[in-house]
């Protein structure tokens, strides 16, 4: 019945949504198509790259559905391989003068940081272009950025946030409790703490010790990275993280050196206007990434596909069996599959950024790496932020992996999760439920009742033999024994650095690095990419960005973009409908 309602809700607002977009689109198409042709008569006379730091940074552009489209119409954050392709693009660009910064509080993982902070380096040597960094309060992720920046400004009511690593993990087994709700779990791997929030009431040790070893390290990436930049000892940096220092007056962070001047945006837009030579009066000459590299593949012309070329393979979010958000086994590996297949194909790099998910989806999709494989063509992985449990087990194959130094992957574990309703529907609701069996278990594994002793060791057996099958893959793929794989797995996450040490991964580098290595080795030029799978827009989409209507539709969104947990909620409601019961996945930690 919960599940019912829900599923009812969701499409009852979709069906809302829905309506409101189409009454709006009635009413602004014509104006939308004015509008998007006279933005698009301004593009030549643009001169700064301009990097908008606020909101969802995504790994690249995604299928996506009304609501989230919605609230994003606003956001115009550019995708990171998009902001990383500009950066490389602009540095032999003569039209292009500077680099702007504008911090407001981008959301990506420190992996994605490192990368695009590796690309502004790249653009600031090859280039000896200035990079220009404003923020009216600059949070701590993006000042790891900013502070690669030539000049730093701060606005005079501003402060800098500098805290450390932190993740908060909620706990729910009291909560659930209360509901009469409990969670029957089966797992491998003593530091599988994905299913801890949901019997537990608190972090086990284990847990602790691999998230305060993975903080630290992420730390002393970020501490560096600061401290580097600005010409700060580490030290310095370390103790004003102790500090609460935003809450210092804004002129003591141009005294420790953190920013260069104070300054109001509309000071720092001058600036920027004097750079590129524009009139004080004028428009700010900004182009963003994605009308910088025209709207095209980040990674070459569709007419790469009719020549030899070496495919990039997206796999970005949780693994599922089915749907369409995600990684979506049933329809990757018949992708990979079409690509071994596919002459013109000459090697393949997969990039990974994802936490995990279904173990079955998993297993087909290394499957279909392992057929890719045996066709003679190299495949490479790149790690993103995460490459953990089932993001691991699609990467264990690859005849190189590269992953960031911060990268979070590892988490060589399985668990199962199954709720056991009766304390609620029963016990509280007062519902009773008979059944009939020609056979014990005929009526399979009921959430209306605690599985019974034979249920749960068949439940162990088989996480049990995913465990070994994912264990002997890592071993094959690596070529490492089964029992020091074992050594290492257990559940356990591990920062890329302390990965390259373990054998997990082969190298450090970014990418890029991967997609040169790989066209050097099949002998292709740079140039000679193409990624996949393609992103196809819909057309009431197109309309909504080509249009220009995010100011139109504002007063629809600003109460669902005021509460991005809400919207959060609504999606992991929906990913529920298509998890399957045998979980390889760590869960994602947001750090502050």
């Amino acid at each position: 019945m919960l599940k019912r309602f829900f599923i009812s809700m969701l499409g009852t607002m979709a069906g809302i949504w829905v309506s409101l977009l189409l009454a709006f689109l009635c009413g602004i198409m014509l104006v939308g198509v004015v509008a998007g042709r006279s933005a698009s008569g301004n593009k030549n006379s643009k001169s700064i790259l301009y990097l908008n730091l606020s909101g969802v940074v995504e790994e690249r552009e995604q299928e996506t559905d009304v609501l989230t489209a919605i609230q994003n119409l606003e956001n115009n954050t550019p995708t990171l391989q998009q902001m990383l392709a500009a950066l490389d693009a602009a540095a032999d660009d003569n039209k292009i003068k500077a680099l702007y910064l504008d911090c407001a509080g981008a959301a990506m993982g420190m992996a994605s940081r490192e990368e695009l902070a590796e690309a502004i380096d790249r653009f600031k040597i090859r280039s000896g272009k200035p990079v220009i960094a404003y923020a009216d309060n600059y949070a701590q992720g993006d000042y790891i950025l900013a502070s690669r920046a030539d000049s730093v400004y701060l606005n005079p009511m501003g402060a800098v946030d500098i805290h450390g690593v932190g993740g908060i993990t909620p706990f729910f087994r009291n909560a659930l409790d209360k509901l009469g709700i409990r969670m029957q779990i089966i797992k491998v791997g003593t530091f599988k703490s994905a299913v801890e929030p949901f019997i537990l009431s608190s972090m086990s040790e284990p847990a602790r010790l691999q998230m305060q070893q993975y903080c630290d390290s992420l730390w002393a990436y970020a501490s560096n990275e600061i401290a580097t930049g600005r010409g700060i000892s580490n030290d310095s940096i370390r103790t004003w993280a102790s500090e609460i220092i935003f809450t210092l007056p804004a002129n003591d962070f141009v005294e420790r050196r953190l920013v260069d001047r104070l300054e109001y945006r509309n000071n720092v837009e001058n600036i920027l206007r004097d750079i590129a030579g524009a009139k004080r009066e004028a428009e700010l000459p900004l182009v963003s990434p994605a009308e910088y590299m025209s709207g095209s593949d980040i990674f070459g012309s569709i007419e790469n596909t009719e020549r030899p070329h070496v495919a990039v393979l997206f796999a970005v979010g949780d693994i599922v069996d089915n749907g369409k958000e995600g990684i979506v086994g049933s329809r990757m590996a018949p992708e990979i599959i079409d690509l071994a297949d596919n002459d013109k194909v000459r090697g393949l790099v997969l990039r990974v950024n994802s936490g995990g998910g279904s173990a079955f989806a998993s297993e087909q999709i290394w499957h279909a790496l392992e057929y890719f494989k045996s066709k003679g063509k190299p495949f490479y992985v790149s790690m993103g932020d995460y490459a953990a449990s089932g993001g691991y087990y699609i990467s264990c194959g690859a005849d190189r992996i590269f992953a960031d130094a911060t990268t979070i992957t590892g988490s060589i574990g399985v668990f199962g999760m199954i709720p056991d309703l009766s304390g609620l529907v029963t016990d509280k609701l007062g519902v009773d439920f008979s059944t009939v069996e020609t056979n014990a278990n005929a009526a399979g594994i009921s959430l209306m009742e605690p599985m019974t002793p034979q249920q749960h060791a068949a439940m162990q057996r088989s996480v049990d033999q995913i465990y070994e099958t994912f264990t002997t893959r890592v071993a094959n793929g690596r070529d490492m024994p089964v029992d020091s794989v074992k050594a290492i797995a257990e559940g356990r996450v591990w920062v890329g650095a302390k990965a390259l040490q373990l054998g997990l991964v082969d190298t450090l580098g970014s990418l890029a690095d991967a997609v040169a290595a790989i066209s050097s080795e099949v002998d292709l030029d740079s140039d000679a990419v193409q990624s996949y799978p393609a992103v196809k827009e819909e057309m009431w989409l197109q309309v909504l960005r080509q249009g220009n209507i995010a100011a139109e539709l504002s007063t629809v969104t600003e109460a669902a973009a005021a509460d991005p947990a809400t919207m959060e909620s609504i999606r992991f409601i929906r990913r529920l409908r298509s998890m399957n019961p045998m979980q390889a996945r760590m869960e994602i930690v947001r750090f502050h």
